[in-house]
């Protein structure tokens, strides 16, 4: 995928256009469509390094979009541009794995800064140090290939959640609050939601937990943040 070309997904011709202005003068290569079948056919033949999503498309709603999406490309960065501002939507974006959540309407810099700070996480995220490996219980998270294995199975997560993941790791049994967390994998400059630590945590715990409802490993340390406990609770 190439990090400085982006996708971007909008019906409306106007907004899509001021969009793609403001990313094409940030030196961004763009692609544009209006539909969310196009999208999924472009993500494959131009492997873009990102995708800004709008929600009400005529064809496929954005949500099934960003579905497909995150199966089909697990670290592909999406970002969510909507009208679409109540709570349950963000918190629905973000646990179908959508990387950030911008509300219309929008302050086209600041979308362009989002998606510089999406980039270089990912950009990080990829430049995995020789290989090496961590084990924690049944967990192993090797660095080399972005991978975790509970048991022998490969867990599927997103890049951010492997990155969470990957700090949970090396800071094992430590708690780390919120804003640690939003510093760390969302950087310095984050302008979103505080509440997608907590949606990724829920992801998280879905995906490598027995009984996400009452986790053996990643533990909420009430009143300050999270902790993943090396022995278990």
């Amino acid at each position: 995928m190439t990090l400085d070309k982006v996708l971007v997904v909008e019906d409306e011709l106007p907004i899509r256009k001021l969009i793609s202005f403001n990313l094409s003068r940030s030196s961004f290569t763009v692609i544009e469509t209006g539909e969310g079948t196009e999208a999924l056919q472009l993500v494959e033949a131009e492997r873009p390094g990102m995708v800004i999503l709008d929600l009400m498309l005529p064809d496929m709603d954005g949500f099934e979009v960003c579905t497909r999406l995150r199966e089909s490309y697990p670290h592909l960065p999406i970002i969510i541009l909507s009208a679409r501002g109540q709570d349950m939507d963000k918190i629905m974006g973000l646990e179908l794995g959508a990387d950030d959540y911008i509300v219309k309407p929008f302050n086209p810099l600041e979308l362009v800064a989002r998606v510089r700070t999406v980039l270089r996480r990912t950009a990080a995220a990829s430049l995995a140090p020789e290989q090496k490996q961590y084990h924690l219980g049944p967990f192993l998270i090797d660095l080399k290939t972005q991978r975790i294995y509970k048991s022998g199975n490969l867990i599927k997560l997103t890049a951010r959640e492997f990155q969470l993941m990957k700090l949970f790791f090396e800071r094992r049994n430590e708690p780390l609050n919120r804003n640690e967390l939003l510093d760390e994998i969302w950087g310095n400059n984050y302008f979103g939601d505080p509440k997608t630590v907590d949606v990724h945590i829920r992801r998280l715990r879905e995906k490598i937990e027995d009984d996400p409802s009452n986790p053996e490993f990643l533990q909420t340390i009430w009143g300050f943040g999270y902790c993943l406990q090396e022995g278990g609770a």
